[in-house]
């Protein structure tokens, strides 16, 4: 009888301390926004995989925050590419009390959701957004993890100035705050190394039919077009440049536009091999775990890369790192920590200027050869 009652003491007592175990394990949201629908998803998905692998990979380490054992869990919203959207899912996230994000992917979406993260006091880090007036306003929750438009577009028009030799340029831009962002730093960039700007041309973001601008700029007969905006765009005015003979002419662009769909959106036609594109950070060969890290992701999500994916991985281990470092998953708490960081990441070594830029980013420029995307040495 006295067995059975110290047996039954032993199982109380076991499950009290079973109760207070999971009473240890506390719930972190980190959220994420991307367009997960419309022309650009196929960038959404593949950053909200590297968000998802980010999520796994911390839930394997488990991972004890000031004595509470943390279980990470993805709030992931789709902006469309909208940015009335972006602010709707910025705010969303502020209701959900995540603990930071990781996003936006457009400019024009992280600019005024950048704002509503500022006022509820949530840290973010963009891992694509570049237009540089991102960082202006000095918010304090803003961070940025890769160069901005003015080393893409300024490298961009160095390398066609002294590199290529070129005279004249055409610009084209979506008038959103990225191409119209990008073509800007291009366009004046290329004044001053003594290029000519022979036309300028807008278009938008939804648009498919370009035969009338390229009508235009054709008649101008320049050495190059540049173009400010995404793939969506880029692919089918590869086509249309090919059916009126624009074959000569080379063809700049941003990350927007340096993407593995790229391949696809051009529909075969050869003026493909003319884009010369320029993407903030290293080459995932050149990356500091790149090659490794591709691997994993390809057998996660075969098929679904494009560019962005490590450095939303790298976003979503650098705002943990500053959690552990300041032992505090409270953005009030932890957000100070964000630009102490010193975090080697797939990426690079993430560091942050005072502005939230980061530090020494690097630039590679990528051309178009027997329909694959690589470096340009």
């Amino acid at each position: 009888m006295q067995m059975k009652f110290k047996l039954t003491v032993v199982a109380a007592l076991a499950a009290i301390a079973g109760v207070a175990s999971a009473q240890d394990v506390q719930t972190v949201k980190i959220g994420h926004v991307a367009p997960i629908s419309g022309p650009q998803a196929s960038y959404g998905k593949d950053n909200e995989n590297g968000a998802r692998m980010a999520i796994e990979d911390l839930n394997a380490q488990n991972i004890v925050i000031n004595g509470k054992k943390i279980k990470f869990e993805l709030v992931a919203e789709d902006d469309a590419a909208d940015p009335k959207q972006g602010t709707a899912a910025a705010q969303k996230l502020c209701d959900a009390k995540v603990a930071g994000v990781a996003g936006h992917l457009n400019s024009g979406t992280t600019i005024p959701a950048s704002k509503v993260y500022n006022d509820c006091g949530i840290p973010h880090i963009t891992p694509s957004a570049t237009n540089p007036n991102l960082t202006k306003p000095g918010y304090k929750t803003t961070f940025r993890l890769l160069a901005n438009d003015n080393a893409l577009g300024a490298g961009l028009a160095f390398y066609a100035a002294d590199g290529l030799k070129l005279k004249t340029v055409a610009i084209i831009d979506d008038r959103t705050a990225y191409g119209q962002g990008v073509a800007d730093v291009f366009k004046n960039t290329a004044k001053t190394k003594g290029m000519t700007v022979v036309d300028e041309q807008f278009t938008t973001d939804k648009a498919v039919d370009f035969m009338a601008i390229l009508t235009a700029i054709k008649a101008k007969n320049p050495d190059a077009i540049f173009y400010g905006g995404m793939d969506p765009q880029a692919g089918p005015m590869l086509r249309q440049m090919e059916q009126l003979g624009l074959t000569k002419q080379k063809f700049f662009g941003g990350d927007g536009i340096c993407t593995m769909d790229l391949i696809k959106q051009a529909g075969g036609a050869k003026t493909l091999e003319n884009v010369i594109c320029a993407e903030g950070g290293a080459s995932l060969d050149k990356m500091p775990s790149g090659k490794a890290w591709k691997a994993k992701y390809d057998a996660k999500f075969p098929g679904q890369f494009q560019v962005y994916s490590p450095y939303v991985y790298d976003a979503v281990m650098v705002l943990v790192d500053a959690m552990k470092r300041a032992k505090s998953v409270d953005p009030k708490v932890y957000t100070a920590e964000i630009g102490k960081t010193n975090y080697k990441g797939v990426t690079t070594t993430v560091q942050f200027e005072s502005n939230g830029e980061l530090k020494n980013p690097a630039m590679t420029l990528y051309v178009y050869k027997d329909a694959k995307k690589i470096p340009l040495n």
